[in-house]
């Protein structure tokens, strides 16, 4: 049986998580409708992590253990990007007899998880279809695409104070970035989403699906960070039934974003699977003006959702002073009574950073 939080017959499970001592943010949730797995991915910890590679060979080897587990109890996989923490490229068990709802792509996407995707494709193709991968490979579908700052309200109107210059630079390198990206969307031959025998694959951005009385809905693509975030884009998955909710935010890094934060907060969600910023990269890949953005968005979804549960966890304990760098989300949540953990301190565990 699975074992977790029980509200009101929405039921969910950290499978594994950073906190477990590899990278991971897969979940498993049950409805009375359906079973729901979402990002079954795993990948060893960086060298930096206070752990012997031997500790990390064993996590990472338990993770990928217990998502083949908890696979075998799935109706639906969630694929949220193409990063290999996030899914798994390829085992034919975990996505065989499932329906799969997996990020686009052929667009928001950059040139690195595209070609994951292409190989993930193909192999799931030529183990469930009967043709070449290459024959079903559709024409490109040229687009236009706007500015995606445009969407994001909040934060470009947001005072940076002495960073506002340098930003204005960074956003313009960026925009350039993503309509060279466009470009290539348009010339790349389409992947089509797939209905085989054995697996059923449909992109869910910005859409919802209904199962019974359970529905998913999905964001439209999100940077998987900053703004215009070389990595890429990812999605959010929304998991209601009845008056519950469910979200699970996957990689916005805090959420750095001002936009993404709302969309949280908006959403109102009574369960919260909140990925952290990477303070392990503090001073390097993140600097203290995003970091504070991501402190703030993170205190005002705790004080204005009603989530009775908040996973914290993602990206955040891959270092012994994460804690301590987000120290006012904890106390915040403390103060106003609500549950924050590690995935590692909700299974009644320490978080293997702290080990």
């Amino acid at each position: 049986m699975l074992k977790g939080l029980n509200l009101e017959k929405i039921l969910f499970k950290p499978v594994w998580f950073d906190s477990l001592g590899a990278k991971s943010s897969c979940t498993l949730i049950r409805t009375p409708d359906v079973r729901i797995l979402i990002d079954p991915g795993v990948a060893i910890m960086h060298p930096g992590f206070p752990a012997s590679q031997e500790k990390k060979v064993f996590w990472f080897e338990k993770g990928l253990a217990a998502i083949r587990s908890a696979a075998k109890k799935a109706d639906i996989i969630v694929i949220s990007h193409y990063h290999y923490d996030h899914f798994i490229d390829f085992e034919k068990e975990i996505y065989q007899g499932k329906i799969v709802l997996a990020k686009n792509p052929n667009i928001f996407i950059n040139d690195s998880q595209r070609g994951r995707a292409e190989a993930f494709f193909k192999h799931l193709y030529e183990a469930f279809g009967a043709k070449k991968f290459e024959e079903v490979l559709e024409k490109p579908k040229s687009g236009e695409y706007e500015d995606p700052t445009r969407s994001l309200a909040i934060c470009m109107k947001k005072d940076f104070k002495d960073y506002s210059e340098r930003r204005r630079v960074l956003l313009n390198q960026g925009r350039k970035w993503f309509f060279q990206r466009v470009k290539k969307w348009n010339r790349y031959r389409w992947i089509p989403e797939l209905d085989l025998d054995k697996v059923k694959v449909r992109f869910p951005e910005g859409k919802e699906f209904s199962f019974g009385d359970t529905r998913l809905k999905f964001t439209s693509p999100l940077f998987h960070g900053i703004e215009f975030s070389r990595v890429g884009w990812v999605f959010s998955t929304i998991v209601e039934y009845g008056n519950m909710k469910l979200i699970h935010s996957s990689d916005l890094n805090g959420p750095i974003i001002e936009d993404y934060a709302e969309i949280i907060v908006r959403e109102d969600p009574d369960i919260l699977i909140l990925d952290g910023p990477m303070t392990y990269m503090l001073g390097y890949t993140l600097n203290m003006t995003n970091f504070r953005r991501t402190v703030e968005n993170a205190l005002k979804i705790v004080e204005e959702t009603k989530a009775k549960i908040i996973i914290y966890d993602h990206h955040l304990p891959r270092e012994p002073k994460f804690r301590e760098r987000t120290i006012e989300v904890w106390e915040k949540a403390k103060k106003l009574g609500k549950k924050i953990y590690t995935a590692a301190e909700f299974l009644g565990k320490k978080p293997a950073v702290l080990s």
